[in-house]
């Protein structure tokens, strides 16, 4: 029987706005597991625990996100200049380093319990790129994995034409998740020259839009997205 994630589109909303929910969702669920497992005096069935798969996507006006251990160094756009073009900044509790968000990009953050699926960070990492290789493939692209990087990835094996599609950097507490991907589609793609992305020097990054030489509609994507995600990780999304 397959696990329900309750699923939400979100549409165009700020970052903060997503992630203070994003922030209510996880401790929700992490309460849950404190007060439950005091309850029943330390229970080790996973799916005894009342916690709830949620699965929030959405498109984020132009944004730069600075993971926990990233480098200030890696932002290489002045305040001021950053101010002037309208892009905010967040220093937040997720991995990895820089990113940038905008309109264009669909950003996906699973607030899943791992309990639930495998309590194995690189196996969560894993089954998210596969989700987006997936999606590549539906429209004719070969999406790939980076030896030591995690996202997913145009030719990472070939030198000098290694671009990155999509970033991905998250967030687990308790065995909840937070954060987790941003995949380029009709992205615009100056944003990423103002930072080094992932903190990742010498590489490029990629769009949809760019490889395919068309605009694509996000909609759709969306569609192909959550098909896939509800095949990797054996679940079935339940909008709310």
């Amino acid at each position: 029987m397959h696990q329900t994630v309750c699923f939400q589109d979100l549409g165009k909303r700020s970052f903060q706005a997503v992630w203070d929910e994003q922030e209510t969702l996880l401790k929700k669920n992490t309460d849950i597991k404190v007060l439950f497992r005091q309850d029943q005096l330390g229970t080790t069935d996973p799916q005894a625990v009342p916690t709830q798969h949620h699965f929030l996507l959405v498109e984020h006006p132009p944004v730069y996100t600075l993971g926990k251990n990233g480098k200030a160094e890696h932002v290489l756009i002045s305040t001021a200049d950053r101010l002037e073009k309208g892009i905010e900044f967040f220093h937040i509790n997720r991995g990895g380093d820089i990113t940038f968000h905008g309109p264009g990009q669909l950003v996906g953050y699973p607030i899943l319990d791992l309990e639930k699926f495998k309590t194995d960070l690189g196996w969560y990492l894993r089954s998210l790129e596969e989700v987006i290789i997936l999606t590549l493939a539906d429209y004719g692209l070969k999406g790939e994995r980076s030896p030591g990087e995690t996202g997913v990835w145009l030719d990472p094996h070939v030198k000098g034409k290694a671009r990155k599609i999509c970033a991905m950097g998250i967030k687990c507490s308790r065995w909840i998740t937070m954060h987790g991907f941003a995949l380029n589609i009709n992205t615009d793609l100056s944003y990423f020259e103002h930072i080094v992305p992932c903190g990742i020097q010498g590489k490029a990054v990629a769009s949809m839009h760019l490889e395919l030489g068309k605009a694509l509609e996000v909609d759709e994507v969306k569609y192909k997205l959550k098909k896939n995600f509800e095949k990797v990780f054996a679940v079935q999304l339940k909008a709310l």
